[in-house]
This record gives C-alpha cells, sequence and structure tokens, in this order.
C-alpha cells in the first residue's frame, strides 16, 4: 500500500509546524504534505514527495524525498528512508538519512542508522550501529592496528 495526501496546510499553533522549523531544510512555509494523526495506525508501505508528520503509528516502510518528523509519544515499525528528520518518539527499524538527523531528549531508536549529519541530544536512547559518510571504514582497522603495535614497540623499549 502506498498512502500520500498531498497540499495540507497547518496553520501555525498545528502540531508539527513548529518541529519542521527546527528541521534544516524544512520548508518555512509549514507546507506539511502528509499527517499520520495520534488516533491513525497504518500498516504497510508509507510513501511521499512532501512533508511527513507521524503523530500515530505506522508499521511497514516509511520513505520521504523530503522531511519527517515523527512526535512525542508516535511510533514507527519500519525501515525508514528520508532527507532529513527529526524523531521525538519511536523508531523500530534501520534509518537511511540522506542529509540530517536530530533526536531530541524523547527520542527512542533500535536500529541502524546511515546519515550524513547527526544531533543526539541529551535523553535520547539509541541501540544499533551509525554510519556516516567521510571515514573509509578500511582506515578505522588500520588505525587500530598500527596504534597497537606502535603501543607494544614503546612499552618493549621503555622495560629494556
Amino acid at each position: 500500500m502506498i498512502f500520500s495526501k498531498k497540499n495540507v496546510q497547518v496553520s501555525d499553533e498545528g502540531l508539527g509546524a513548529e518541529m519542521l522549523e527546527n528541521v534544516p531544510g524544512a520548508p518555512q512555509d509549514d507546507n506539511i504534505d502528509t499527517i499520520v494523526g495520534p488516533s491513525v495506525s497504518v500498516e504497510g508501505d508509507f510513501a511521499s514527495e512532501g512533508n511527513i508528520v507521524v503523530k500515530g503509528t505506522v508499521t511497514g516502510s516509511v520513505h520521504t524525498s523530503k522531511n519527517l518528523v515523527v512526535e512525542a509519544g508516535a511510533k514507527i515499525m519500519a525501515n525508514v528512508r528520508a532527507h532529513n528528520a527529526h524523531i521525538a518518539g519511536e523508531v523500530k527499524g534501520n534509518m537511511k538519512i540522506k542529509d540530517s538527523l536530530e533526536l531530541s531528549p524523547t527520542a527512542r531508536v533500535l536500529g541502524d542508522i546511515d546519515a550524513s549529519v547527526m544531533a543526539i541530544a541529551a535523553g535520547a536512547l539509541l541501540c544499533g550501529k551509525v554510519t556516516m559518510p567521510g571515514i573509509d571504514q578500511g582506515d578505522v582497522g588500520r588505525s587500530s592496528r598500527s596504534g597497537r603495535g606502535r603501543r607494544n614497540e614503546e612499552l618493549t623499549s621503555l622495560s629494556a
């Protein structure tokens, strides 16, 4: 199943609008294309080309080429792909975020994360592997092995 709702405007006092202000690259006119309400539970593949705000529960997969906001109390039990994401609720699944991911103090994430930029607020919980572009994983293994070798050489020369 693919769900999409186009051009839903949220007023300044609407929930979700204020959270988009904190997401880098989010539209400043509060244009939210899809809202999953607090009493809504969606099962299946959820895809949108616009901004998504989740206040309820989504099970399956979530994909947007723009911004995803998961409000406090909301749950996503799915793999997630988005351009930017702000998580204040719970995500159980792997996340692939093209640009930036922000975990607020109430965020609970269980799954692997791949993001270019990541901010984790004090209080957020994360259980999973985090991968960010910029460091070749082969370099990490070589530097830790060569570091141990040098340290052993230093200890040997000090004891002699």
